[in-house]
């Protein structure tokens, strides 16, 4: 003998029928979690924070590294020799 039952729930119903607990409360706690680990390390990724990652014991501004960066593209082969005559 063959019986088939089919039972057309949702999931919250099937947790509540069979005693489950509810854990969506805890799903979405770990996932603000997770989401605000994802931004903090998102924002470790910016040029600025990398510098300071880099270059922890200059005490340059951006200003001062965007000025550096501008003479250096300048001047691509170092300082012209001086022609002493």
């Amino acid at each position: 003998m063959k019986c088939t039952i089919e039972v057309d729930c949702t999931p919250e119903e099937a947790r509540h029928f069979f005693g489950l607990p509810d854990v969506k409360p805890l799903q979405d706690a770990a996932m603000a979690k997770i989401g605000q680990q994802m931004n903090d390390a998102i924002a470790n990724l910016t040029p600025e924070a990398m510098l300071r990652t880099w270059l922890p014991l200059a005490p340059w501004t951006p200003a001062q590294m965007q000025e550096a960066m501008s003479s250096m593209s300048k001047a691509p082969f170092g300082a012209r020799p001086r022609e002493d005559s």
